[in-house]
Order: C-alpha cells, then sequence, then structure tokens
C-alpha cells in the first residue's frame, strides 16, 4: 500500500520531514477493521507529533488521526462494522496514523459516516468533533439540552479545527452565551457564521470587550490555542467558581491565579481512551454516530475549509506547514491516491 511516513524530527521544508513509500497492507485482528482510506485531514497533533518524537532508529512512523473511508475487512471480533460500511473516525496516537492506504482501528472509536456528505467532508470532523464534544460535556460538564442557560462560554481561537466544532455544539445542543475570540476580520466572520453570539479579539485586551458586551458571567472557559500567552487574563475575566477547560500544552502554567476563585482545571485528550483502553471507550463509537445524526439532521455543518489535494508527502508537508503558522482556519482535507 501507499503510505506517507517519517523517521526523524525534522523541520518541515526539509527533504526527508515526510516521505512517500510502500507499506504491507496490515491485517485486522481482535476488535479491528481495516478501512480503506478515501480521505483524511491534518490537525496540530500530526505536526506536534513529527516534530518531537522520532521513531526507533529505522522504523518508519504513519502519522495521521482523522480518517473516512470503507471498511474493506474485519478482525474475528468485530461486530459492530462489516466490509462496505462507510465510516469515519480518529485513530489511536500509540498506532500507525491514516496517512496509508489501508489502516487498522479499533471498532470501538469509529462511527459510521455521516449519509449526507462526501469522504473529504466527513473526514474533517472526527478529531475535532470529540474533542470539542468530550471538552463541553464530560470536562466542563455542560448539560445538553436548550433550555435557557444563564452562562458564557468563551471559546479561546473559535476559529481553528476544534472551535469550529465547539462553536455549533454550543449554540445547537446548549442554552449556553457562547462568545468566540478571532483577531483576523475573514476569522472573525467564519465564527459569527458558525453561529457565536459574539466574537472579540484576543489580541486587544479582552476584559474590557467582555464587559462591554453586557453577556452573563463568563462561567465557562475553553483555551484551544496560545494558553500560556493568556490564560493569566482569562483568570481575571473568569467568574468565580467557573471552570477553565484546555487541550494545548502550556509550558508555564501557574494555577494559582485561579485559587481565589475556587476555578477548577480541566485538561482534555481525545486520546486518552484509546491509550489507556477505558471501560467507556466504545463512547467515542457512539458520539461519532451522534455527530454523523446531527450532521444529516443539519444541525451541524462540516469544517472543511481548503482541500490541498491528493494524499501525498509533498501536500502534506504543505498542510503542516500552514499549521505551524497558526494562521489557519477549519480544517484542511487531503482526498485520493
Amino acid at each position: 500500500m501507499k503510505a506517507v511516513g517519517y523517521q526523524k524530527s525534522l523541520p518541515v521544508d526539509d527533504a526527508n520531514s515526510l516521505f512517500d513509500f510502500e507499506a504491507a497492507n496490515p491485517e485486522p485482528k481482535g476488535r479491528d477493521i481495516r478501512v480503506a482510506v478515501k480521505a483524511i485531514s491534518a490537525n496540530p497533533v500530526d505536526y506536534k507529533v513529527r516534530k518531537r518524537a522520532a521513531p526507533p532508529a529505522g522504523e518508519t512512523k504513519i502519522l495521521g488521526y482523522d480518517a473516512a473511508g470503507i471498511v474493506d475487512a474485519v478482525g474475528p471480533d468485530v461486530t459492530l462494522f462489516k466490509p462496505g460500511d462507510e465510516v469515519f473516525y480518529a485513530g489511536s496516537i500509540l498506532r500507525q496514523g491514516t496517512n496509508s492506504e489501508f489502516h487498522l482501528v479499533d471498532e470501538r472509536i469509529v462511527g459510521r459516516k455521516p449519509r449526507t456528505l462526501s469522504f473529504a467532508q466527513a473526514a474533517a470532523l472526527p478529531v475535532t468533533s470529540i474533542t470539542a464534544w468530550e471538552l463541553l460535556f464530560d470536562r466542563l460538564g455542560v448539560v445538553p439540552g436548550k433550555s435557557v442557560d444563564p452562562r458564557t462560554l468563551l471559546i479561546m481561537g473559535g476559529a481553528g479545527g476544534v472551535g469550529s466544532i465547539l462553536i455549533q455544539l454550543a449554540r445547537r445542543l446548549t442554552g449556553l452565551t457562547v462568545v468566540a475570540t478571532a483577531s483576523r476580520p475573514d476569522s472573525q466572520k467564519w465564527c459569527l457564521d458558525l453561529g457565536a453570539h459574539a466574537v472579540i479579539d484576543h489580541a486587544k485586551p479582552m476584559k474590557e470587550q467582555i464587559e462591554a458586551l453586557k453577556v452573563p458571567p463568563v462561567a465557562l472557559i475553553a483555551s484551544l490555542t496560545n494558553t500560556e500567552q493568556h490564560y493569566k487574563a482569562l483568570a481575571d475575566i473568569i467568574a468565580p467558581q467557573g471552570k477553565f477547560g484546555m487541550i494545548d500544552d502550556p509550558q508555564e502554567f501557574t494555577f494559582s491565579v485561579f485559587k481565589g476563585k475556587a476555578v477548577s482545571v480541566h485538561w482534555e485528550s481525545m486520546f486518552t481512551r484509546s491509550s489507556f483502553q477505558t471501560a467507556d471507550m466504545i463512547g467515542q463509537h457512539n458520539l461519532l454516530n451522534d455527530v454523523a445524526d446531527l450532521i444529516d439532521k443539519g444541525a451541524l455543518r462540516t469544517t472543511l475549509d481548503q482541500r490541498f489535494g491528493t494524499i501525498n508527502a509533498t501536500n502534506l508537508k504543505r498542510a503542516h506547514a500552514l499549521l505551524e503558522s497558526g494562521k489557519s482556519r477549519g480544517k484542511i482535507v487531503l482526498e485520493g491516491w
């Protein structure tokens, strides 16, 4: 099969940072299904792993987590899918990735592809949908339902992949007031189009902007990017007894800035269930099926923003470079071989 991988952690502009190669088709065992990959999307975790985690000497690591495709073969213990089923999913960070023609994945973290979306549109969704869903409902403890919720959710980095889904989930499934941050006019419009009640500029003092909006108390904050840069300002904004959630990796983070307000701090990682084989691992299968239902009912929309052509090393380098620049919005998708 065709695949894209790396052997050393190198800058994205190095010729060997990612390369095309041929590998044997993997064989499914246990609860694994083998998926013929039709489309993938790029995520910040892709370049972070490439830059920080070199594989053992002589081994080639295949990156990629988002995928949409068709089940090609199944292991002996599989009960949820059969060959021919169209699926979408985010794989495990502990296994070979989705930047390959055929990919093995545990059925418990796979959902049915939304019927109303193409493979490319569906591939944009899994990593960000799972992350946003778990952050909102599992970590921050919001209860789904359209009853009025007298709180504001502030989403730092609303135009990114996770923010683009989180805005929609919070607006469509809860009664929260949703405020996103974005610094560029096109990104601000993107957030509003997705359903944010308001957008503020995180490149300017945020507390004054929030106060000017006269929204309910900011009891929930989802910090999706540049937490290290902004968390002290956010501690000044968040309401007493609020909840602060994040998904990035700040090198410097002082919990004590939240102590006086008794704010709880939460991390979200969508790979936790698959990495630790948790008892509720199948929750991601159910979650993705719920997302597919919401998509097919028109309640959510894909966050695909740019198509970068076929799946190969050259196009994946372009995707990694754009993600590393911090100037992307929505999702970058590659399709076909």
